[in-house]
């Protein structure tokens, strides 16, 4: 039998449950109609759920719709329990969304849309309560159309006497639909489900739940308009929800998405499948295997988590909606606070709304939650689960934090016998984009695995901020290098220095306070606008131009801080005497508009967070020693990278992908080879320290610190002198050019080369013979002749400058590292490539670099500066002779010239 699953949505008392009764009866699978009301619902099987006639958990129930096997899900339309409801949204086929006929569409309502769309679900509108006083179907169409989308269609007219107006609505939805309705006049039953199927059309029907009144005429709409999904044959998985039964047995609800699986089958390395219930309500069949497009809960699972994904399906995204508020959890006097903690957190695997938070300094625990009716909830779940009784304090609002400009965090582990160092590049992302992940870093500097580790630090938990603590959010963080030890390096120890580039690069950047903010809709009488104005005014809240609604009443929309609105609800009832409406829906995250205030209400101090160190960890005569986060550029191992320099190290879009947390998609598939690896880079790193130890002996890791960075006084943090007094006065001024990695980095250069070699290295000699005239500096260019057999090295000269073409066996990274060797201690050296690999020779003997955009731009400047000084010369040179002579003669000789006399 064909599979579907169907979610169902709606606002809090909309009348969803009573619609999915009427389902369920029409269709066979209950006897006798329930009630919300009268505590018999079918799907409310908990009983704390028939006691306040809400829907907290999501159910499913299964029925038969023609040929069809029918998975119906039903889920909460509390806002609070919002996040239970998104989390079914990605095992969806097809949503109802179910709209109170007497309300219209509420500030829930549009938070649902908005995720429908976002989660691109195809979506069956049912508008409820029609038999109310004051329902017009008119203004209810015209009201979806204008809030929702205008392709919402009345489907009420399909078998009416305006059955060529539906025609006519539905084509006007889809261009291709339109051309072939206006050629036949006629649309195919598959042409709407098509579109229906790419949420280009809407149907809507209207009826009354209660009083069956159009649900028989709606369930014939599902029934002919959806499209069964097909599956590939491979296995697939994915879980959206974790509970656990009367017994206590761990149950993981996922969806298979392709292939079957069957009882007992390994979904890890080390658990499998042994039981496959099927549930509807609150009972459930035992299967013995589940087909693709099966909703099912399984046992033996003890890792899951919701969003995870088995075999072909990946890992979800991270939920939309998350919690704004903070509570501190209040624990009777004989209650172990550690014992505690390890019981909730087995209930925030079920309650995704509930985010568990343990505050290590204050020995308590903290619980981030989406509204006040979700804790009545959790203290009976927590007293019927763990027989406690638990208070919630007051509820304070969850900040997160941000950067304002891009920066670069190093980190570095180096106790006894460890080794790690990591660059990170932290960068400001756009408003709710989250956490995403890139790596910059090429195979020849750190091996792959040791940047998917690094990669996999950053993905595995909230970084705190510097400000508050709160969790960092909307950034990119891109590894820019790092370096492994061949016999020291575990993986703990980039776990450790991973964690320290971050909070490095944290205390440099420039932080920022965001705070959530509400979208509100206020419905309010005409002659009280003002005073709603000037409120949210004084909540830092805006707003958009009043909008004159019908009843004299005027509406309102705009967005304000959720620290101000959160019991703006009862002022509104109060002072409209009940007439006003407030609709809210969470917008994001923005900027704090008091943030010095906020900061130093909470009063955290990041260098006493001794969970999350600031500073690094280096090692020199045999042990290991922490250097605070402002000295760290003074004592690592590897070079930084200059400001002008940040564009070359960010992968192109289309040669890398990147997760994101709080919107992301995870993997390590972000890494990106060098952009700009020429001809003479090294494969392979062991090749080349083997190469290197021959040639001078052992490389020492350790770079003893020549400069030290201290603050000038106390109140001046953040400016900085370098103490140079012991820094050795170079004697000449060297530049060493890798030809051909050059060639191949300038785009000009490389598609001359792509058609004549030997005319690309002439243009680059001329560009450099002008560029060293300019700055006087010894220039070597050295290209590769290590792979023409018998070739001795030759050195020319070419105008103003030296170019080397090396001998057989030798590449020109060989040539630069030797000479940088012999000549790097005395002399000012700047090696001009883009190798990744070579750097990390070049730097440890004193060397600068430079890359090859840097030499690009560098050269342009020089060019501009030459031209500005000849011009500058031509204007003040003089013509002694005009200069001495009288101003009539003068005025001859310039008539001459012109040729005027």
């Amino acid at each position: 039998m064909e599979k579907l699953v169907i979610g169902i949505l709606a606002h809090v008392d909309a009348g969803k449950t009573t619609l999915s009764e009427g389902i369920l009866y029409l269709t066979g699978k209950i006897r006798k109609l329930g009630r919300v009301d009268h505590k018999d619902a079918y799907l409310d099987t908990y009983n704390l759920e028939r006691e306040r006639g809400i829907t907290i958990f999501s159910k499913q129930a299964e029925f038969e719709l023609g040929n069809r096997g029918i998975t119906l899900l039903d889920t909460p339309g509390h806002v609070d329990f919002s996040a239970e409801m998104e989390r079914t949204l990605q095992v969806l086929d097809y949503a109802i969304l179910v709209i109170n006929g007497a309300d219209g569409v509420q500030g829930h309502t549009m938070t649902l849309w908005r995720l429908l769309a976002r989660y691109q679900i195809p979506t069956f509108l049912f508008i409820n309560k029609m038999d109310q006083d004051g329902t017009d179907k008119e203004k209810l169409l015209a009201e979806l159309k204008k809030r929702l989308s205008d392709n919402c269609v009345d489907f009420t007219w399909e078998k009416s006497a305006l059955h060529s107006q539906f025609l006519e609505d539905v084509s006007v939805c889809d261009e291709e639909l339109l051309e072939k309705y206006l050629e036949t006049e006629k649309i195919s039953t598959s042409d709407i489900q098509k579109v229906i199927k790419e949420r280009k059309l809407f149907p809507c029907f209207f009826g009354s739940a209660l009083k069956m009144t159009g649900v028989e005429e709606f369930l014939h709409g599902l029934e002919k308009y959806c499209e069964t999904p097909t599956y590939p044959s491979e296995f697939g998985a994915k879980v959206f929800k974790i509970a656990r039964d009367d017994q206590g047995n761990r149950l993981s609800y996922m969806k298979i998405t392709g292939g079957t699986l069957k009882v007992k089958e390994l979904l890890t390395d080390t658990e499998k499948a042994d039981q496959i219930r099927i549930y509807s309500g609150a009972k459930f069949e035992l299967a013995k295997e589940a087909p693709a497009g099966t909703i099912c809960a399984v046992t033996g699972l003890s890792q899951t988590h919701p969003g995870q994904g088995f075999g072909i399906e990946r890992e979800s995204e991270m939920p939309v909606l998350e919690p704004v508020l903070n509570y501190r959890i209040l624990l009777p006097e004989d209650c172990d606070v550690h014992q505690m903690l390890k019981k909730l957190k087995e209930l925030e695997e079920e309650e995704p709304e509930l985010h568990i938070v343990w505050n290590e300094q204050l020995g308590e625990i903290h619980a981030m939650l989406m509204g006040e009716v979700q804790i009545e909830i959790l203290k009976h779940l927590i007293w019927e689960r763990f027989h406690v009784a638990v208070e919630f304090g007051t509820g304070n609002i969850v900040y997160k934090e941000t950067i304002a400009e891009p920066v670069e965090g190093v980190g570095h582990f180096e106790p006894l016998r460890h080794y790690a160092e990591v660059h990170l590049l932290l960068e400001p992302g756009e408003p709710g984009s989250g956490l995403q992940f890139f790596t910059a870093c090429s195979e020849d500097v750190l091996d792959r695995n040791w940047q998917r580790l690094i990669l996999t630090h950053l993905e595995e938990r909230e970084h705190p901020g510097v400000l508050t603590g709160s969790p960092i959010t909307d950034m990119q963080i891109t590894l820019i290098t790092g370096r492994a030890h061949l016999k020291h390096t575990e993986g703990g120890d980039f776990r450790q220095a991973t964690y320290r580039a971050v909070r490095q690069g944290l205390k440099k950047a420039k932080s920022v306070l965001l705070e959530p903010y509400y979208e509100f809709r206020l419905e309010i009488p005409g002659d009280m606008i003002g005073r709603a104005m000037t409120d949210i005014q004084k909540m830092n809240g805006t707003f958009q131009q009043p909008e004159a609604d019908e009843d004299d009443m005027m509406v309102l929309k705009g967005s304000a801080p959720v620290s101000m609105m959160r019991d703006y609800q009862t002022q509104v009832t109060s002072y409209t005497k009940g007439r006003g409406r407030l609709f809210c829906s969470l917008k994001g995250y923005a900027p704090c508009q008091n943030q010095d205030e906020i900061v130093e209400e909470i009063g955290y101090d990041s260098e006493r967070d001794l969970d999350n160190p600031t500073g690094s960890v280096f090692c020199a005569h045999g042990a290991g020693f922490v250097v605070p986060w402002y000295e760290v550029e003074d004592y690592m191992h590897l070079e930084g990278v200059d400001e002008s320099e940040l564009s070359d190290t960010i992968p192109d879009s289309e040669e890398s992908t990147a997760g994101n947390r709080n919107g992301r998609n995870q993997g390590d598939s972000g890494y990106c080879p060098p952009k700009n690896a020429g001809v003479g880079s090294y494969e392979d790193e062991e090749e080349l320290k083997a190469i290197f130890e021959r040639t001078f002996g052992p490389v020492n890791r350790y770079k003893e610190p020549q400069f030290k960075r201290t603050f000038s006084s106390k109140s001046d943090s953040g400016s900085y002198y370098r103490n140079s007094s012991s820094a050795k006065k170079k004697e000449k001024e060297y530049l060493l050019v890798d030809g051909y990695n050059i060639i191949y980095a300038w785009e000009d250069l490389k598609e001359l080369a792509d058609a004549n070699l030997h005319a690309a290295q002439t243009k680059l000699m001329d560009i450099l013979s002008n560029y060293q005239g300019f700055k006087k500096c010894t220039l070597i260019l050295v290209f590769d002749a290590y792979k023409i057999e018998g070739h001795a090295e030759e050195v020319i000269t070419y105008h103003n400058i030296h170019v080397v073409y090396t001998k057989e066996a030798e590449t020109a990274d060989q040539y630069i590292e030797k000479t940088v060797h012999k000549i790097g201690r005395e002399n000012q050296i700047t090696v001009a490539t883009s190798d990744g690999l070579e750097q990390i020779i070049i730097m440890g003997q004193g060397a600068h670099r430079m890359s090859a955009r840097g030499l690009r731009d560098e050269i342009k400047a020089t060019e501009n500066q030459i031209r500005q000084q000849w011009h500058e010369k031509r204007q003040s040179s003089k013509n002694y002779l005009i200069d001495n002579i009288s101003d009539e003669m003068a005025q001859y000789m310039k008539e001459k010239r012109l040729g005027k006399q």
